[in-house]
């Protein structure tokens, strides 16, 4: 069986509120990636990497990963360090 990754993604750089961020991702890994000479792009036959389930919790996508015998492993989301400035930091020596 493929193998897939569970995983919370990450807010994009565009984002600034965090709707995407609360549900947990399976992801299957994408097999035989090439080069297409028509465009030039990575591409592949694999249908099986375009699908994504999202899942309300971490377990809940490890639970469906066992019943359907789906080899997995889980990538935890990293905590983010938030850095308290003021406005007047920006006019402050350091």
């Amino acid at each position: 069986m493929r193998k897939a990754k569970i995983y919370k993604p990450t807010k994009t750089a565009m984002q600034s509120g965090n709707r995407n961020t609360k549900n947990w991702l399976l992801e299957f890994e994408t097999l035989n990636t090439g080069i297409n000479p028509l465009t030039g792009w990575e591409t592949s036959r694999d249908t099986m990497s375009e699908v994504k389930l999202e899942f309300s919790s971490k377990d809940r996508a490890i639970d469906y990963a066992k019943e359907n015998n789906i080899d997995y492993y889980v990538i935890e989301p990293q905590k983010r360090k938030i850095i308290k400035k003021s406005y007047s930091d920006n006019f402050l020596k350091k």
